[in-house]
């Protein structure tokens, strides 16, 4: 009898540890989800930024910041920070802006800035269309006011009309 014991609790042991180092290799199976976290920003979003704009134009363009310090309002905090489900890889961007009274003054983190960050929004010109600026943006108009497809009479005809015809 012992033998026996012996043998159903050594395959009881096997099969539990087979069950739970299988977590382990069938991982790839379980689905996890990615998780975003932060404020997410395009590069475009902080080539838009420029020396001396407002708290409220900086809030415009960015979105509202993650953070901001508590001691002083001049220093704002963008985090992001993505960790992927599949292969657990993990995306972490800064950008920490700071200001003087109500004017952005220093950018730093992992964003690019733009060649134009230290030339004022004032001062700084808006991108170019590439079209003449003497041809008027009108719709092209059609020489004839008259609807270009005839109109049929969609509704049923009345009982008392059909009634009618057919005496």
């Amino acid at each position: 009898m012992t033998i026996k014991k012996r043998s159903i609790t050594l395959l009881g042991a096997a099969a539990l540890t087979l069950s739970l180092s299988g977590c382990g290799v069938f991982d790839w199976l379980i689905y996890k989800p990615d998780i975003p976290q932060g404020n997410y920003m395009e590069k475009q979003q902080v080539e838009k930024l420029r020396i001396d704009m407002t708290k409220e134009q900086v809030e415009y363009v960015l979105g509202r910041p993650v953070l901001r310090d508590s001691f002083s309002d001049d220093t704002w905090y963008f985090v992001y920070h993505y960790k992927s489900g599949r292969d657990a890889s993990i995306i972490h961007k800064e950008l920490i802006i700071n200001f003087d009274g109500d004017k952005l003054v220093t950018v730093t983190g992992d964003y690019d800035l733009s060649e134009e960050f230290n030339t004022p929004l004032e001062e700084s010109k808006l991108p170019e269309l590439n079209m003449p600026e003497d041809a008027p943006l009108i719709p092209e108009q059609r020489p004839q006011a008259n609807p270009l497809v005839e109109e049929k009479q969609t509704q049923p005809e009345s009982l008392s009309e059909r009634d009618e015809d057919k005496d």
